[in-house]
């Protein structure tokens, strides 16, 4: 018989289960003390991007984005997107029948001022009329060669050809459409060498120059490759302490595509942290 009986006594495995179930809280309670302790919470963290690090994005080189020239509809569109395509090449056709129609006009006022010169230039030499009919109609004649010079400009403005060799990166209109002169028709790159766009701190003046070689982490591709500095703006910009510099890559890298970006490492000697 229990002596104590406020104090209950607890069968052999229910007290086993009483201490198994302590012995999970106090555990619980100390991971949860150790995960709220700042030094280890901080460690136990995986580490975030380096806020140092100096991005670096590709550009193409040239790269443009061709606009129509004149208002109008579009009749063909012989760019698509991803297309690669060589300087010279038809990229949109434009509705052409009223320009076409004004160069007509123009090339026939201008055989009829031609023909009119000629006339008085030999009326002139029989002394039939004074120097100012001639004159008078030189001046008709040059202006009907300018307006059919303007005619056949517009003319040509009805197809839209690639400025250079590239790939298509972009299609705004679609066939059909109507459009006003300066819309964008399409986004072209160049399929040349990239060009690396940069951010340095000004401090890195120091040793970075024209030529001095680093390397590009790519982040797309998981590759390091070898690059040169090519260029550098002529101002420091003096809120962010930083100059912008430009690199060229050097050998070609065929997987690379304009828009990618990735981390440039400078050598030891040149120091890599922000300026503050």
């Amino acid at each position: 018989m229990n002596p104590h009986p406020e104090t209950a006594v607890l069968p052999i495995p229910d007290l086993r289960r009483a201490r198994c179930r302590a012995g999970a809280f106090a555990l619980a309670c100390g991971t949860l003390a150790l995960a709220t302790m700042p030094g280890l919470a901080a460690s136990a963290a995986p580490a975030g991007p380096d806020p140092g690090a100096i991005r670096v994005l590709l550009s193409a080189d040239p790269e443009s984005t061709v606009a129509a020239t004149m208002a109008g509809t579009i009749v063909k569109l012989a760019a698509t997107l991803g297309q690669s395509v060589g300087k010279g090449k038809l990229l949109v056709q434009m509705d052409c029948a009223e320009p076409r129609a004004r160069l007509g006009m123009a090339d026939a006022e201008l055989a009829g001022a031609i023909e009119t010169l000629q006339a008085k230039s030999a009326l002139r030499k029989l002394d039939a009329v004074g120097d100012t009919e001639p004159n008078l109609a030189k001046s008709a004649a040059d202006r009907a060669a300018s307006a059919a010079t303007l005619a056949r400009t517009q003319v040509s403005h009805c197809t839209v050809e690639a400025p250079f060799s590239g790939r298509v990166a972009k299609v705004y209109v679609r066939p059909h459409e109507s459009v006003n002169a300066g819309a964008p028709l399409v986004d072209l790159v160049s399929d040349g060498p990239i060009k690396l766009r940069l951010n340095i701190p000004s401090t890195m003046l120091r040793t970075v120059k024209v030529g001095t070689a680093f390397t590009v982490s790519v982040s797309e591709t998981g590759k390091s490759y070898s690059a040169r500095v090519s260029a550098m703006n002529s101002r420091v910009d003096a809120v962010a302490q930083s100059i912008e510099i430009e690199g060229r890559l050097q050998a070609p890298a065929a997987e690379l595509l304009p828009g990618m970006s990735g981390i440039a490492q400078f050598p030891a000697s040149a120091p890599v942290t922000q300026a503050r």
